[in-house]
């Protein structure tokens, strides 16, 4: 017959015993029942934690943001493997790049006096009433030297400080690449231009300046180049066609760079679309849409993988076309128009930065940031956004901005080609 009273823990057994009180009357007629347990903090041999397989592992990192990741490649050697593969990095980036709720995209600005950029995510951009900007530290940051964001591709930015350093830099990583120059001089009667694009049939990053000068009699001279990530070197290539570009940076839409180029710098009628394969380095046209009549002024942009043009009619409305099939003239659309509220003066609005699956489009006016919801057709502008130069979009992600180790045969035959 067992005791009355509870059993002491056996510290040699690994197995707590306890025994449970049924009522005064079961414990006069039968035995009392012992639970017993399987594992204590004492036991020697504890249950196998279970695993997950690997594909489902990833499939969980690749939806977690930056900076939670590169917490992730400290937890073991396999993770850290995992994170750093490159089918992963392009994984990510496309999950990044599609989320609807622009879970991993933010906003980068450059403000009035040149010397700072900023940044917030664009979600909050979009839909919340209190933003927050903070200030960036980037690579080479200088008090009293300006900075110039060139463009945005797949989570890198091309920065220049004074038109002559360049560097491609991935924030969210806060990695840098820094490129050796490429001669192009900034002085008196010159002026630089820039873009940044992706190469996808050789994975490759690259930058193309062009260098403008004017000379007597209303003449001009430009020189272009184009520099590889992957190759590590500038070379020079065709002379720009159909006159020199009019817009501060290239806008990078289905392989190529882009520009609005004119003979006649008093009138945007002139100017055309000037294209440059960077896979083939060849220039092309795109042809523009059949725009309303009206007294307008033209400027080139580009939206996700789409060229944009915004056409302002001066103090009345901008309508946004957009081309849907790539070099087909007659996929041009017109997306929305966005009416002026009040007498804009001499500010027209900018190229938009986003248009939202709801709606929404993101767009600058003079020094400020505006949402105009094309559904309410309403208009708000966006707080603490009272200094922004220029902007863009860009979405987190795990790319590298360096350049990729080659072996020394391949590096022997730029040497000799070039």
């Amino acid at each position: 017959m067992f005791p009355q009273t509870k059993s002491p823990k056996n510290p040699s057994s690994g197995t707590n015993m306890e025994i449970l009180e049924d009522g005064e009357d079961e414990q006069q007629q039968q035995p009392k029942r012992i639970k017993s347990s399987h594992y204590s903090e004492t036991s020697e041999d504890p249950l196998p934690v279970p695993t997950l397989l690997p594909e489902i592992i990833i499939e969980i990192l690749s939806r977690l943001p930056v900076r939670s990741l590169l917490r992730c490649k400290s937890v073991c050697k396999l993770w850290y493997a995992m994170i750093s593969d490159t089918h992963f990095i392009r994984s990510h980036l496309t999950l990044s790049t599609s989320n609807n709720r622009y879970t991993h995209h933010r906003l980068i600005f450059s403000t009035v006096r040149r010397f700072n950029l900023k940044s917030s995510p664009l979600y909050d951009v979009l839909y919340n009433e209190a933003v927050n900007a903070v200030e960036l530290d980037y690579p080479l940051k200088h008090p009293h030297k300006s900075v110039w964001i060139v463009g945005s591709c797949n989570g890198l930015l091309a920065i220049a400080i004074e038109e002559e350093t360049l560097f491609i830099w991935n924030p969210s990583t806060r990695k840098s690449n820094r490129l050796p120059y490429g001669g192009f001089k900034v002085r008196s009667g010159w002026y630089v231009l820039y873009g940044f694009g992706y190469d996808e049939s050789t994975d490759d990053y690259k930058v193309v300046g062009i260098s403008c000068i004017f000379r007597n009699g209303a003449k001009y001279d430009t020189k272009v180049k184009i520099y590889s990530m992957k190759y590590g070197n500038w070379k020079n290539i065709g002379d720009f066609p159909h006159g020199i570009p009019v817009d501060d940076s290239a806008k990078f839409s289905n392989g190529g760079l882009h520009w609005a180029a004119s003979q006649d710098f008093e009138s945007s009628y002139s100017w055309r679309i000037v294209s440059l394969d960077l896979a083939r380095e060849t220039y092309g046209e795109i042809l523009q849409p059949n725009y309303d009549e009206g007294d307008r002024d033209l400027t080139l942009g580009a939206l996700g993988e789409s060229l944009c043009v915004l056409c302002n009619y001066r103090g009345n409305r901008a309508d946004v076309w957009v081309m849907k099939v790539y070099g087909v003239r007659d996929s041009w659309m017109k997306l929305v128009s966005i009416p002026y509220f009040t007498d804009p003066g001499s500010y027209q609005f900018s190229v938009p930065l986003l248009i939202s699956n709801d709606g929404k489009v993101l767009l600058q006016f003079d020094k400020k940031l505006v949402v105009y919801d094309s559904k309410n057709h309403s208009s708000s502008e966006i707080d603490n956004f009272d200094e922004c130069l220029e902007a863009y979009t860009f979405v987190e992600s795990l790319v590298s901005p360096e350049a990729p180790i080659r072996p020394w045969s391949e590096i022997e035959k730029i040497i000799w080609n070039d």
